[in-house]
């Protein structure tokens, strides 16, 4: 209750009051103070975000919907409204980095839908040879003996036809795994290694497509903002969600042989025990997450 009622007279009252005196004693607004202190990354960018939400100027409530092409606008007009000098180029180029970090965050969540959203096609040569392609990666030293068959289940895969476990993640969950195993290829093949051990195996591919729903699922409901605008400085990109996916899947490998579970039956608990870890992690403004080739 009390904490409720000091909510409600802080904003109501004493943030005016303020930021009227860090006005006066800075000679700079809340959003020359905001963009132009500290470090660039996450915590400057969603304390802009948190800032522009809160004003009654629709140039800045809107600022946090732009689009890429309409970015430099935005700046101005910021600029112009709160009557910021454009001498102040320390302020406008910290604006510029933020809006294309709120814009790339919305236009990379656009790419990976559309991507998840494409069936995999067995018809489809270019799907054909990232498959093919994912098993040279992973067992170079054995040949696949035919498209349809039990060596699959070799890397993990459920049955004699990869191509039904990629329903609901569609071609992201091939990509990913063939970003993995050729950015990563060591590391991919001690994974799938692991992945056999006679007590605490599972079935490699599919747990990572399963992580690939994971990385997902993050990067709709936004938890993977501060990652991503910690990781660029700009727009992020495609290959950003392909390097989260590979800390997923190595953080995940070493998680599982920690946990000890007493058998993959147990894998949804302790996935979503890993899931709740990664969001933990997440919820720090400083957080990266990736592997270091």
């Amino acid at each position: 209750m009390w904490g409720r009622l000091w909510g409600f007279l802080y904003n109501k009252y004493f943030r005016f009051w303020l930021k009227w005196v860090l006005r006066l004693l800075t000679g700079k607004c809340e959003l020359q103070r905001v963009l132009g202190g500290g470090a660039a990354g996450a915590r400057r960018t969603l304390s802009m975000i948190s800032a522009f939400l809160v004003k009654s100027f629709a140039v800045l409530r809107n600022a946090v919907h732009v689009e890429e092409a309409e970015v430099e606008k935005c700046v101005r007009d910021v600029m112009k409204e709160k009557r910021i000098e454009q001498r102040d180029t320390g302020f406008k180029a910290n604006l510029h980095i933020s809006l294309l970090q709120i814009s790339g965050y919305k236009k990379l969540y656009l790419n990976v839908e559309n991507l998840r959203k494409v069936p995999y096609d067995s018809e489809n040569e270019e799907h054909e040879e990232q498959l093919i392609e994912l098993w040279n990666l992973l067992m170079p030293h054995e040949s696949l003996k035919a498209r349809i068959s039990k060596q699959w289940c070799d890397i993990g895969f459920q049955g004699d036809d990869p191509k039904t476990d990629f329903r609901g993640m569609g071609l992201l969950g091939l990509v990913n795994l063939v970003y993995f195993s050729k950015h990563y290829t060591n590391e991919a093949r001690q994974i799938l290694s692991r992945s056999n051990h006679p007590k605490l195996g599972y079935s490699y591919a599919i747990v990572g497509i399963n992580l690939t729903e994971m990385a997902y699922s993050l990067l709709k409901n936004g938890a993977l903002k501060p990652h991503l605008y910690n990781v660029v400085a700009g727009l992020p990109q495609m290959e950003h969600f392909h390097q989260f996916y590979c800390y997923l899947v190595y953080e995940f490998d070493k998680f599982w042989f920690e946990e000890e579970p007493e058998s993959i039956m147990h894998f949804n608990l302790y996935r979503e025990k890993f899931h709740e870890k990664v969001k933990g992690l997440l919820l720090d403004c400083n957080v990266i997450l990736t592997l270091q080739n």
